[in-house]
């Protein structure tokens, strides 16, 4: 893996693939991801590992379809 690749799951988590992957929390400190190229991000709000993916999206049923889109070019800074 060269770039660093986010997909969203219909229905389940951000799945982050790359090489490279660091996430820190609010503060900047680095969570500790042991050297993984593949890491997976709660977007249903009921994982007790959060930030991370830890299934009960499943168990609650949670639901989200997601289709690629073009945003709008950002607004000017004054």
């Amino acid at each position: 893996m060269i770039e660093t690749r986010i997909v969203v799951r219909n229905n389940g988590p951000y799945r982050i693939e790359g090489d490279n992957i660091i996430i820190t929390d609010e503060a900047g400190r680095p969570y500790g991801l042991a050297g993984r190229t593949v890491v997976s991000l709660c977007r249903c709000g009921t994982s007790a590992t959060k930030p991370f993916c830890d299934g009960n999206h499943n168990r609650v049923g949670f639901q989200s379809q997601c289709e690629a889109l073009e945003l709008p070019p950002p607004k000017p800074k004054p």
